[in-house]
C-alpha cells in the first residue's frame, strides 16, 4: 500500500537541479510551430547533460506562441514568446554563456499585461510544468485534495464541495454538489461519474488547455468527485478530434495506476475506481449530457428524454454524475484549502463585489453568489487572444481591454459573441456587463462556457448571426421536429434578408421561431438556438429592419 507522504517523498527525490528548458506544445501553438522548435532544440540540446528538455502545455497566451521558458537551478527564468527553428542557435548560446545577457525576443510587455491582470488558479501549472510527469504534479501539492478527500466520509466531502459554493463550469452552472447528492442518495449500484471534455463548440479552449497541460489536476478531481458519489468507474469523455488531450490524459492515467492512485484501496483507503477514456462520436451536440452518455453506449448520438435525470438513471441505466472539465479541476483546491484569507478588495477593474480578492484559492476570489474564477477563451480582433483567468463577476470590459489589450490601433470593436453559438451577441456599449452565471441581459444573452469572440466595427451583426445560427442548424442531430425543421429555416430568413429578398414579415417570423424552437426542442442544442436571434433583434433591429426594407 502506498502512502500520500511516500508519494511526496519520491516526487521530491526525482527533482534534478537542473536547468530547464520548456517548450509550450499545445493544441494551440502546434499550428505555428511548437513541435518543430521542440524537436530542434531537442537536437541541440542532445549534449547538455546539465539542461533538461520539458514539453509542457500552452499557459494560455496563444497570441505568443510558440514559447519557451528557460528556468535556471535557482528558480529565476527567462520567457522568449513567437519562437521560431531560426532562434535555436541563439537559445542555445545563451545556455553556453549564461554570464552573457540573455536572448531577447517577444513583446515582454503585452505578456506581463497578459498575466498579471489575471487570478491564475486552474491554470497556475499550465505551461510550466511537465504534464507527463506525475512526479511534478506531486511536487507541487498535487493529490492531496485527493489524499484530505479519503480521510473524511463521503457525505462530509459533498458538503466540504456544497459550502465552497462551486457552480458547474458547463454553462448551465448548476451546483456540483446538487448532482453529486443525487446520485449519493440513489439506492442502486454500479454508480459512474463521467467528464464532459466533449467542448465541440467554435471560440471555446479552456477544457484541453487543462488536459494538456495538468491533466492529473483533472485526474484527481474526478477521483474526489467519484469517491463523494460512490463511483467506481469514471469514463473521460473527450472530444474525437482533441488527439493531444487524449493523449495526455491516457498517459497521466497510466501514471496514476502506477501509483495506487487509480485502481484498488486507493492511498489504502478502501476505495476503488477505475478511468477509461472514450472518444466523442463527433459533432456540438454530443457535448449535451444524455447524447454523450448514449455514444458511449454505441447508440446514435441523440439526446434522451428527461426525466428519469442522470443522477437517477444515466449511463447503462445506473446513477451518473456528470461534470465538465472546468467544474471537476476546481474541486482539489477545495478540498486541500485549509485556510480562507481574510476579505480584501479584488483586481482594479474586476467588477466587485468579490467575496474576497488576493491571491488564495478558489474561496477567496468571485462573487458572493458565484465564487471561484472563470476560464475565459478570448479570439478575434483583440491584440491578446488567448485563455485567461479570472474572478467571476469581471466584465467583459476587463477582460478584452486589460487582459486582451483591446483591438489593434485604429480598429474598433463592433460586435462581440459572448458564450458561443448557443449565446448571443453584444454592442460594445454593453461591455460593462459582469461574467457571472444567468442571464447578462434582457436579450438572453448568457455566459455560457466562457468564450468571447470580438469582431471589428464593419461586420454587419446580421452577417456573425447567420454563422451563428448555421451552425446550430448543422450540429442539429435531427430527432426533434422543433430543431431539426425549425433551425434550418432561421439560417433561411437570415439569407433572405440579406441577400435583398427579405419581406415586411421575415423579422417577427424569426422571432417566433426562436420561442418556438427554444420551448419545443428535446435538448440544449435546440433550446438556445434562438439566442443569437433574439440578441440580434434586441439590439440590432434596426440594423436587421433597415437591410429588410432596403432590400424587400
Amino acid at each position: 500500500m502506498t502512502t500520500y507522504s511516500q508519494l511526496q517523498q519520491a516526487a521530491h527525490a526525482s527533482a534534478a537541479a537542473t536547468t530547464r528548458v520548456i517548450v509550450q506544445v499545445g493544441h494551440c501553438s502546434q499550428s505555428v510551430g511548437a513541435a518543430q522548435v521542440a524537436d530542434a532544440l531537442r537536437s541541440a540540446l542532445s549534449g547538455h547533460s546539465n539542461v533538461s528538455l520539458i514539453i509542457a502545455g500552452c499557459d494560455g497566451a496563444c497570441f505568443a506562441a510558440p514559447q519557451v521558458l528557460v528556468t535556471n537551478p535557482s528558480g529565476d527564468t527567462q520567457r522568449y514568446a513567437n519562437i521560431t527553428i531560426d532562434d535555436v542557435p541563439a537559445l542555445i548560446e545563451t545556455l553556453a554563456t549564461p554570464e552573457n545577457p540573455p536572448f531577447v525576443k517577444g513583446g515582454r510587455g503585452d505578456l506581463a499585461s497578459f498575466f498579471t491582470n489575471q487570478s491564475r488558479l486552474l491554470l497556475s501549472r499550465c505551461g510550466s510544468i511537465d504534464p507527463l510527469n506525475i512526479n511534478e504534479y506531486i511536487a507541487t501539492g498535487g493529490y492531496s485534495g485527493l489524499n484530505a478527500a479519503l480521510s473524511q466520509s463521503s457525505e462530509d466531502v459533498i458538503q466540504t464541495v456544497m459550502d465552497a459554493g462551486l457552480l458547474g463550469r458547463g454553462g448551465a452552472y448548476f451546483p456540483a454538489a446538487r448532482k453529486w447528492q443525487g446520485a449519493r442518495a440513489a439506492n442502486d449500484n454500479p454508480r459512474y461519474l463521467v467528464v464532459n471534455a466533449e467542448e465541440g463548440e467554435p471560440g471555446l479552449f479552456k477544457d484541453r488547455h487543462i488536459m494538456e497541460g495538468d491533466p492529473h489536476q483533472l485526474l484527481e478531481g474526478a477521483l474526489i468527485a467519484a469517491y463523494a458519489t460512490g463511483a467506481s468507474q469514471t469514463y473521460i469523455y473527450i472530444n474525437a478530434e482533441a488527439h493531444l488531450s487524449a493523449q495526455r490524459i491516457e498517459t497521466a492515467i497510466g501514471q496514476a495506476q502506477e501509483a495506487g492512485l487509480i485502481g484498488d484501496d486507493i492511498l489504502g483507503s478502501g476505495f476503488d475506481c477505475q478511468v477509461t477514456v472514450r472518444r466523442g462520436a463527433g459533432g456540438y451536440v454530443c457535448g449535451e449530457e444524455t447524447t454523450l452518455l448514449d455514444t458511449i453506449q454505441g447508440n446514435r448520438r441523440e439526446p434522451r428524454l428527461r426525466p428519469p435525470f442522470p443522477v437517477e438513471s444515466g449511463l447503462f441505466q445506473r446513477p451518473t454524475v456528470i461534470n465538465n472539465v472546468e467544474t471537476l479541476s476546481n474541486v482539489p483546491m477545495i478540498l486541500s484549502e485549509t485556510v480562507r484569507p481574510e476579505p480584501v478588495e479584488g483586481p482594479a477593474g474586476a467588477s466587485p463585489p468579490f467575496v474576497n480578492g488576493g491571491q488564495g484559492g478558489f474561496s477567496s476570489h468571485g462573487l458572493d453568489s458565484a465564487r471561484g474564477t472563470k476560464l475565459i477563451c478570448l479570439s478575434g480582433s483583440v491584440q491578446r487572444p488567448g485563455l485567461a483567468e479570472v474572478p467571476m463577476g469581471t466584465t467583459l470590459r476587463y477582460v478584452i481591454h486589460e487582459i486582451g489589450g483591446g483591438p489593434t490601433e485604429g480598429i474598433e470593436i463592433g460586435v462581440v459573441a459572448v458564450g458561443g453559438p448557443s449565446s448571443g451577441i453584444l454592442p460594445p456599449t454593453e461591455l460593462d456587463m459582469e461574467l457571472r452565471p444567468g442571464m447578462l441581459h434582457p436579450s438572453g444573452v448568457v455566459m455560457g462556457g466562457g468564450g468571447i469572440m470580438v469582431m471589428p466595427e464593419g461586420i454587419p451583426a446580421i452577417d456573425l448571426v447567420r454563422q451563428l445560427a448555421a451552425y446550430n442548424a448543422a450540429e442539429s442531430c435531427g430527432k426533434c421536429t422543433p430543431c431539426r425543421e425549425g433551425t434550418p429555416r432561421m439560417v433561411q430568413i437570415l439569407d433572405r434578408i440579406a441577400s435583398g429578398n427579405g419581406s415586411n414579415t421575415d423579422i417577427e417570423e424569426l422571432r417566433n421561431l426562436a420561442e418556438i424552437v427554444g420551448a419545443a426542442s428535446l435538448c440544449g442544442l435546440g433550446q438556445m438556438s434562438g439566442g443569437p436571434i433574439n440578441s440580434a433583434l434586441h439590439f440590432f433591429a434596426d440594423e436587421l429592419a433597415g437591410k429588410e426594407q432596403s432590400n424587400g
